[in-house]
């Protein structure tokens, strides 16, 4: 599974938990920058997770619309592991059906 990490300076451990968690592929956008304001979700990417604790109204729009736009499942969390883990859990069952009913 892949994901798109947006918001946060630093990921700290979180990436590994990540990894802990069946994800593979692991991007991470700041939000900081400029360029970072028009993103671009990579192909078969999984997941965006926004963690609405380091962005802004704006880039949060943004990014929601380009998920609808790509059909890229999109999930809000803080950025402690304990709120993220139960967010990522919910969305990694509803990926895991999705895959089972295409099979």
């Amino acid at each position: 599974m892949s994901i798109l990490l947006v918001g946060g300076d630093r990921l700290g451990n979180i990436r590994e938990k990540l990894i802990e968690s069946g994800f593979k592929n692991i991007e991470h956008v700041s939000g900081r920058k400029n360029s970072d304001k028009k993103i671009k979700i990579p192909e078969k990417t999984d997941l965006v997770l926004v963690l609405v604790d380091y962005v802004g109204h704006t880039l949060t729009e943004f990014v929601k619309k380009e998920s609808k736009r790509t059909g890229t499942k999109i999930a809000f969390s803080k950025r402690s592991w304990t709120h993220m883990e139960k967010t990522i859990q919910e969305y990694i069952k509803e990926i895991s059906y999705a895959r089972k009913d295409l099979i």
